[in-house]
């Protein structure tokens, strides 16, 4: 039972998440990103939120930004999200998809030969 919930706190938190970084933040290097998963511990004090950045040069800037922008998002979900505590968040960068992208390329080599 509670990880469904764990589940839909970590939905509710991945989708406020993204509006958040599309409507309320200004800095304009946080329109181009996409929360792609988030992890929320049993005890709800942490949460690591995963990103994806549409420009890789400047990703590690971007995880900096937003790191030190985190105290913010959270007052941001307490407004948003009903629930006691709002987990502390850290982001990190997805690697799952240029994972993906790299199987996807060996496949197709393996194809042409």
């Amino acid at each position: 039972m509670a990880n469904i919930k764990i589940e839909r706190i970590n939905h509710m938190i991945r989708e406020e998440i993204s509006k958040i970084l599309m409507l309320e933040i200004k800095d304009e290097r946080f329109k181009f990103i996409t929360v792609t998963d988030c992890d929320t511990s049993n005890d709800l004090s942490y949460c690591k939120v995963y990103v994806t950045v549409l420009n890789n040069d400047k990703k590690d800037e971007i995880l900096k930004a937003l790191n030190n922008a985190s105290s913010f998002i959270r007052g941001e979900l307490a407004k948003r999200i009903e629930i006691r505590h709002i987990p502390e968040l850290k982001f990190f960068y997805d690697e799952s998809i240029s994972y993906g992208e790299k199987i996807d390329k060996i496949i197709d080599e393996i194809n042409e030969e």
